[in-house]
């Protein structure tokens, strides 16, 4: 089956203000299908405001968000992820008192047994649901490590484990794309390795777009497909990331001078 043409996420003219002062002030900037795409820019240049406004954690002031071609601008969060689109934070979220195992089938979506009418009048399909959602759950659990840890409280886990079970967890819901704030943020560079190979991987075997805040500029420069770079709440330039890496604009943002970039 052919995928759809054209980007998988456009944003135009997107705006947000709080009291008054611009975190988001007009960007605009496309995600293409299958990339694997970094957002970056200094502190304060509307990174994490933006990736609130795509989630439906935020809404935007002005401007349009559409995802595989509708628009989810200020749509609520869970409408948007049954859209195909999560995301993870900055500051991992996990459910602490529940096991790793029940923290991802959680995120299992169409489970019958999640109504009382069809958990009675059809409990053979209810069970059938569980069990998928259980083999699914055990399968991402390994492809990051966590498989050994399925009945885990998800609070004994590491910052570095907990961060792979939220991506586990967001993958669990089958997203067409993944947003992730700062993926490498507190996690040993092994453990980072590994969370990039695995991303790289899920793109390769299912076509899951990704696109990632990072201030790891060796990361991005080694692994995103292209990147687009915010200041002040706009986006200033897009590209792959050589062509990012010699933009004097990009360089001026970072270092607030228009001199080249050292080798």
């Amino acid at each position: 089956m052919t995928a759809p043409a054209g980007p998988i996420l456009e944003v135009r003219g997107a705006v947000k203000a709080f009291d008054g002062l611009l975190a988001v002030a007009g960007a605009s900037f496309d995600v293409e299908r299958g990339s694997i795409t970094a957002l970056i820019g200094p502190n304060g240049a509307g990174k994490t405001t933006m990736f609130d406004l795509l989630s439906g954690f935020g809404r935007p002031d002005a401007g349009t968000i559409r995802l595989a071609g509708r628009d989810i601008a200020g749509m609520a969060p869970y409408r948007i992820a049954n859209l195909g689109l999560v995301r993870t934070f900055q500051l991992t979220r996990v459910l602490a008192g529940m096991s790793v195992m029940d923290n991802m089938l959680l995120a299992a979506r169409n489970q019958p047994g999640e109504h009382l009418a069809a958990l009675i009048l059809s409990p053979g399909r209810s069970r059938a649901a569980e069990a998928a959602a259980r083999e699914s759950a055990i399968g991402l659990l390994a492809t990051f490590g966590l498989a050994a840890k399925a009945g885990d409280y998800a609070g004994a886990l590491s910052g570095g484990q907990r961060k792979l079970l939220e991506i586990a967890r967001a993958l669990m819901t089958g997203p067409s794309i993944v947003l992730l704030d700062e993926p490498m943020a507190g996690v040993n560079p092994t453990l980072g390795r590994d969370i990039l190979d695995h991303i790289a991987a899920l793109r390769s075997a299912r076509g899951t777009t990704f696109l990632f805040v990072e201030h790891d500029m060796d990361v991005v420069m080694t692994r995103a497909d292209k990147v687009i770079v915010m200041a002040q709440g706009r986006v200033i330039a897009t590209g792959t990331p050589a062509g990012i890496r010699a933009d004097p604009a990009v360089v001026e943002a970072y270092l607030g001078t228009p001199h080249a970039v050292a080798p």
